[in-house]
């Protein structure tokens, strides 16, 4: 064979080489696209299940949970104290006042005020007010007894931290409710020397908070301190004793999960704690001696 025509079949073989490398690739593309759509169809079925697997999890989680209150109401306010006790310590009082409550169950108040009036020899002034103040548990606050440990402490710092009070003295007090605390202070006013005495005390999911304060007027002599706590004790001890005789043997109720824990009451206790008689106490006694009521 000539060099010519050697030549000249290899130039006609060229085209055919490279015809075939194209039709390799072209055939090459398919199956890469066929394997990438297995790929990523096996990605999707993976996120489908973790998806699934996630949300069937979240579902079998139980819902939160509190503890009920233990108590669900409150006594009558003017009817916390026998008659012996209210003569004992108001014995010039006339029927007490109950103080206004969006809702008796969550807060309720009571207050008399005796004037023993001796003419020139002077006159005895004395005021008697209580408080009390129900939570509620709440999923997200917390059980009720918590809320109402909390604001036993801040009615205490509060009785304590009165603007004008001298010898400011505090001690604990045993047998009434979970806890109990008695503030007792000297008030001067234009009147006279008022003995302030203040027992804030807890039971369960419930705070109570007694004033009570006495003064000599128009002469007459200042009432002893010591005297005035003894009595205060005793009232609180009673009042604290109705809120358990009013919510049944031992005040007890059910203590399983709340179903549907109210937030009104709690958040109303938050909201109105400082307008709580303990607070004010020092700003009533100027006030009453006026009154000849």
């Amino acid at each position: 064979m000539s060099e010519g025509t050697m030549q000249r079949r290899a130039q006609r073989d060229q085209p055919a080489k490279r015809l075939n490398r194209v039709l390799v690739c072209a055939a090459a593309v398919p199956v890469m696209l066929v394997a990438a759509g297995c790929s990523s169809d096996s990605g999707s079925g993976d996120s489908t299940d973790k998806a699934g697997k996630a949300a069937a999890s979240a579902s079998a989680s139980p819902s939160p949970t509190v503890q009920a209150a233990a108590y669900g109401k409150l006594p009558e306010p003017c009817k916390a104290f026998s008659k012996k006790t209210l003569k004992d310590l108001v014995p010039e009082g006339k029927s007490g006042k109950e103080g206004k409550s969006d809702d008796i169950s969550t807060r309720a108040s009571c207050s008399w005020n005796s004037l023993d009036n001796n003419g020139v020899k002077g006159s005895q002034f004395r005021w008697l007010n209580v408080s009390m103040l129900r939570f509620e548990s709440d999923v997200t606050r917390g059980p009720a007894d918590k809320l109402a440990q909390e604001y036993f402490e801040k009615q205490v710092q509060e009785a304590q931290a009165v603007e004008g009070a001298k010898s400011v003295k505090t001690e604990p007090v045993t047998g009434t409710g979970d806890q109990a605390t008695a503030v007792h202070y000297d008030l001067k006013k234009k009147e006279g020397t008022f003995k302030q005495q203040t027992v804030v005390a807890r039971v369960e999911n419930v705070v109570v908070t007694l004033d009570y304060n006495g003064a000599g007027l128009a002469g007459d002599k200042t009432p002893s301190g010591d005297d005035l706590l003894k009595d205060a004790k005793k009232a609180a001890k009673e009042a604290v004793a109705a809120v358990s005789d009013a919510n049944g043997t031992g005040g007890k109720a059910s203590t399983g999960p709340s179903k549907s824990p109210s937030k009104s009451p709690s958040k109303s206790a938050s909201k109105e704690a400082s307008d709580e008689p303990s607070k004010d106490a020092s700003k009533s006694p100027s006030k009453k001696p006026a009154s000849k009521s």
